[in-house]
């Protein structure tokens, strides 16, 4: 298992760690068996957030005693000084911690400099020893072009897969350039792509670590599965990688859920890419009397518009679920998936 040195951080790891977001979603006895038994098979780095509800509590439960043999990384969506350090205290308390290896401001919106409050609150805190690097997470790839030439961060995490593009490669190149980690989030696209053995091969070309979202022990044995047997690139993999990208590539939903809540209760992270899930998963998983009340929740969108303004990838929302709607509606109706 190639290492990967996020940067001036000089935190060294195997390029194959833990996202924590989807351990809330499991009780606390699943959770802390997770993360043991990621620890056991190799991991060493986990991703947490404030935002990812007890996500932080469990991971604190799991690695009580142990703490110098992991590198936590969490997350703060403050944007002031008095929310910043009720977040960083709480995620200290929940981790039983006294410190972060790395902390970050959570999905930029821009990139923070000196002259933001929040900015300053990272580096006192990096001062004060309660966080030992900092960092940033951003959705957009101009806001994280910014970021990489401010030369502000020790990292960088964005939404990196092998439906990347050159633009997206150019940033992880750009990143290596200044000395920069970067953490590839969404190396799943939300759960569009499922050849595990594909993502980990085309991450295996980048100085980039992939936090992979795990929940089941399924998932997490797929990823283990390669500390023994080192994937790289080939040309069976490559021309798979091209098959799916030609199929993907374009207008679609990556599930990140920024723009929920919806005004009139649609599901949007699931609905709005429905057309993909349903033929990239088995059809009935979606075709269930749940899925179809969730959809025609569709017919009920009043264009408020107000998920096209939380969307980090600028989607046209409303349309998009228009076009889902439809496409399912003649699925039921017998279209062949």
């Amino acid at each position: 298992m190639k290492n990967i040195r996020l940067g001036m951080t000089e935190i060294t790891v195997p390029q194959n760690a833990f996202g924590a977001l989807p351990i809330q979603r499991v009780s606390t006895e699943e959770a802390v068996s997770l993360l043991r038994n990621a620890y056991d098979g190799g991991m060493r780095f986990f991703d947490t957030a404030r935002a990812y509800s007890d996500s932080e509590e469990k991971i604190g439960k799991a690695f009580c005693g142990m703490r110098e043999k992991v590198f936590i990384s969490s997350k703060t969506m403050a944007t002031t000084k008095e929310k910043f350090e009720e977040d960083l205290n709480t995620t200290l308390t929940n981790l039983k911690t006294d410190y972060l290896d790395l902390y970050q401001l959570h999905c930029a919106a821009k990139c923070y400099t000196e002259e933001d409050e929040i900015y300053n609150c990272l580096v006192e805190a990096k001062r004060q020893g309660r966080v030992r690097h900092i960092g940033i997470t951003a959705h957009k790839i101009g806001v994280a072009e910014d970021i990489v030439k401010s030369g502000l961060y020790e990292t960088l995490q964005f939404p990196f897969s092998y439906l990347a593009s050159d633009r997206d490669i150019a940033l992880v190149t750009s990143c290596k350039e200044h000395d920069m980690g970067f953490i590839a989030m969404k190396g799943l696209s939300g759960g569009l792509l499922t050849d595990s053995k594909a993502c980990m091969a085309f991450m295996s070309q980048f100085d980039a670590l992939p936090i992979w979202g795990i929940q089941r022990q399924s998932e997490l044995d797929e990823w283990l599965s390669y500390f023994d047997n080192e994937v790289s690139m080939t040309d069976e993999i490559r021309a798979f990688i091209d098959k799916d990208r030609n199929e993907l590539l374009g207008e679609f939903c990556r599930g990140c859920g920024y723009c929920m809540p919806c005004t009139v209760d649609i599901t949007i992270n699931q609905c709005a890419r429905m057309s993909q899930m349903i033929r990239r998963a088995p059809s009935q998983n979606w075709l269930t009397d749940h899925w179809q009340q969730e959809m025609l929740k569709i017919d009920s969108c009043v264009d408020c518009g107000l998920c096209k303004t939380r969307c980090p990838y600028e989607l046209d929302i409303p349309n998009l679920l228009k076009k889902n709607l439809k496409d399912y509606k003649e699925i039921l109706a017998g279209k062949p998936v």
